[in-house]
């Protein structure tokens, strides 16, 4: 079972790394757009930004529920990417146990 699961349980914790690094790249593209750095009248960046938005905001939604509002602060990002942290914190954990 180990031989399945441990292998199983480190490709989760890369596609959560990977998932990671889009939150982190929407975060900034966000900014750039926000402050004119980016034009989104642009084909390219305007499909960039859907995609990431897509994937994104369905993890995102529930969180924003749950918090409440700052102002113009959105901190559900900096939420989304603690709680991936954690997961990968955990995932390491149950590794470490099942390769003992």
């Amino acid at each position: 079972m180990n031989t399945v699961l441990i292998p199983l349980l480190q490709v989760v914790s890369v596609a959560l790394d990977l998932y990671k690094w889009v939150i982190i790249i929407w975060v900034v593209l966000s900014w750039f757009v926000a402050f004119g750095v980016v034009n989104t009248r642009n084909q390219f960046v305007s499909m960039i930004g859907r995609a990431l938005e897509g994937l994104v905001e369905p993890a995102l939604r529930p969180i924003r529920r749950r918090v409440p509002s700052f102002g113009n602060v959105d901190i559900s990002a900096v939420i989304l990417f603690l709680i991936i942290l954690f997961l990968q914190l955990v995932i390491g954990r149950v590794i470490i146990a099942l390769a003992a």
